[in-house]
């Protein structure tokens, strides 16, 4: 299918408006499931579309849903229950960081930046909105927007999917889609992505290994705690690289221990702070298993005991493969072959858009937005100093409307 120039001409007209809008929530960042002002620009940059909107309950997201009056397969009407319903998705919260750019738009809020490029997302996925509601009646179905909070944490796509998210359109979705910039790594404008598992599955994992205190001068009339904790973070290395398939990997990182006051005094107990990176359900659920196993029988070994608690964050983000097709060709029907580069092994990193992934089959697909020519010494997500290139956001808006136009239009991929 060729690609509609309309589309591309679309978000190029309204790219000073989507600049403005993304520079706005640059200034006034958020956190969290609570982004009012985020929510409140949202609104109001979505006035005036034929779109029904629906508020967060327990959060304030955004969910817009847009009907479609083309003819598709079914040549049915817009409540046709064959059609079919995309999801689009962008998150909206920044975070915790102090901002360190020299950008005349940075942010006004102390502490607060929107150093991960949400502000990026929220715009082009405004801009999705705006082109599709123009070619609504090239449009043979119905397009959900997901305008997510809490990406950063604790997470705002479990509970929008609790309020309903998927069957927001009055039938389920069928294929959902998101866009993710890059401040450095890789070359600005330039698409990537991979089938298969894109982004890892995220842990907390506390250990608390319990001894006996006493006196630093007489080890032997206590239980201490400190050396059994040191054994137990090496045994977790051996056993990533004994337990589990080298093809499949498993990340545990401890970030913390803590233990004790003073120098001279063996405590009760010590502390570790570890996450544990996954890339298949398989390897999540064995990898829990095994630092238990590992904690408790070490600490065993010597008399002590371990206590493991494990906080399940963000599964594994799953690009489905004949989706994951499909978009990748949307790109380079839109933008050329040069603009797009193979993900050939999938990034540590997590993405709570994995519990959209989890229930219906999509994309996650990535662009580089470097403001630099030299990708390899920019500022990368999350620094005081990241900064994103606005041309790639009508980019993404393009991108975005064209995958609803084409997955509506011709059903599942490769029907």
């Amino acid at each position: 299918m060729a690609a509609r120039a309309s589309v591309l001409d679309l978000a190029a007209s309204i790219a000073p408006d989507l600049v403005a809008l993304r520079h706005d929530l640059h200034r006034h960042p958020e956190l969290g499931n609570d982004v009012p002002r985020t929510q409140r620009a949202v609104l109001d940059a979505l006035e005036g579309l034929d779109l029904e909107i629906a508020l967060g309950q327990s959060l304030t997201s955004v969910v817009a849903v847009l009907r479609g009056r083309g003819a598709g397969q079914t040549g049915g009407g817009a409540q046709d229950a064959a059609r079919p319903v995309v999801l689009l998705r962008g998150d909206m919260d920044g975070l915790p960081v102090t901002e360190a750019t020299d950008l005349d738009f940075a942010s006004e809020v102390d502490g607060l930046m929107h150093a991960c490029g949400h502000d990026l997302h929220v715009a082009g996925l405004v801009g999705a909105a705006r082109i599709l509601h123009e070619l609504r009646d090239d449009l043979a179905g119905d397009v959900v927007f997901m305008f997510q909070p809490g990406e950063e944490g604790p997470g705002g796509a479990e509970p929008m999917l609790r309020e309903g998210l998927l069957e927001a359109a009055g039938r389920r979705v069928d294929a959902a889609y998101a866009i993710h910039v890059y401040a450095a790594e890789h070359p600005r404008g330039v698409w990537f992505g991979r089938p298969g598992p894109q982004m890892a599955a995220a842990d907390e994992v506390r250990i608390t290994v319990q001894g006996r205190g006493g006196h630093g001068s007489q080890p032997y009339q206590a239980l201490d705690p400190v050396p059994v904790a040191c054994e137990v973070v090496l045994a977790l290395q051996t056993m990533v690289t004994r337990r589990f398939d080298a093809f499949d990997p498993v990340v545990v990182t401890v970030g913390r221990i803590n233990s004790g006051t003073v120098n001279n005094v063996i405590p009760d107990a010590a502390e570790i702070d570890a996450t544990l990176r996954t890339f298949s359900p398989e390897h999540r659920e064995k990898a829990h298993t095994e630092i238990r196993r590992v904690a408790e029988h070490v600490a065993a070994a010597h008399g002590l005991t371990a206590r493991v608690d494990i906080g399940d964050g963000y599964p594994v983000t799953v690009n489905d493969a004949d989706e994951f097709a499909f978009a990748q060709a949307t790109v380079v029907d839109l933008f050329g072959e040069e603009r797009w580069a193979d993900m050939v092994t999938p990034e540590a990193g997590a993405e709570d858009m994995s519990f959209v992934l989890e229930e219906v089959p999509g994309a996650y697909l990535n662009i580089g937005a470097c403001v630099s020519d030299d990708h390899t010494t920019a500022e990368d997500n999350h620094s005081p100093r990241a900064l994103y290139d606005d041309s790639v956001i009508p980019d993404m808006a393009a991108l975005l409307a064209e995958l609803a136009l084409r997955r509506t239009a011709v059903g599942a991929p490769g029907v």
